[in-house]
């Protein structure tokens, strides 16, 4: 793995409660502890985003969606296995993080990344990251490492140097909200 140095690296921010700007299994993302209120609270900050606005964290598989939804229906694990596109799910009955990334309705969105970094730094760590779109609230998000603006790199603690020279265009995830019923409402295609 070339990605060892960055994977220590992180953790240790993580863990002092900063915040990374590290590649996804989607576009490039901004990421803290997502149990660390103070650490979420930086995010909104640095991307100008009103607190009203939720944010999406990452696991790293089922097991640990299990751990921060109370109440989970089991049938979105068979929707998700076949799903094609990286897929964020809006859960109600948010448990064990941050208060200011749990909705008013004590929802949380959650996507349970592919990604092979990703999944090592979130295994490693233990805890759901943070990821929201490395761009200021209301401007376009980037596609690439190289479109992130000076603003966002120099308002983290750690960048993640592994894959900064991937030119492949990423999209953002599909986003949405698993229903009591298990039906599903799609907010974002």
């Amino acid at each position: 793995m070339d990605f060892e140095t960055d994977i220590l690296n992180c953790i240790a921010v993580l863990k002092s409660g900063g915040i990374i700007l590290y590649p996804t299994d989607t576009i490039w993302g901004i990421g803290c502890d997502a149990t660390n209120e103070k650490a979420v609270e930086k995010i909104f900050a640095l991307k100008k985003r009103s607190d009203e606005k939720s944010m999406i964290i990452l696991a790293a598989d089922n097991k640990e969606v299990l751990r921060y939804v109370a109440s989970l229906d089991l049938n979105i694990f068979d929707y998700l296995a076949k799903t094609t596109k990286p897929t964020t799910v809006i859960y109600d009955h948010a448990i064990g993080v941050a208060d200011n990334l749990i909705g008013k309705d004590g929802s949380i969105a959650i996507r349970i990344c592919s990604d092979e970094f990703c999944r090592h730094l979130i295994k490693r760590f233990r805890k759901p990251i943070v990821s929201t779109s490395a761009n200021i609230s209301g401007q376009t998000s980037p596609t690439t490492f190289s479109g992130i603006g000076a603003a966002i790199k120099e308002g983290v603690d750690y960048i993640v140097k592994h894959r900064q020279h991937d030119t492949t265009i990423a999209e953002p995830s599909s986003i949405i909200k698993w229903n009591k019923d298990s039906s599903i409402t799609i907010i974002r295609p």
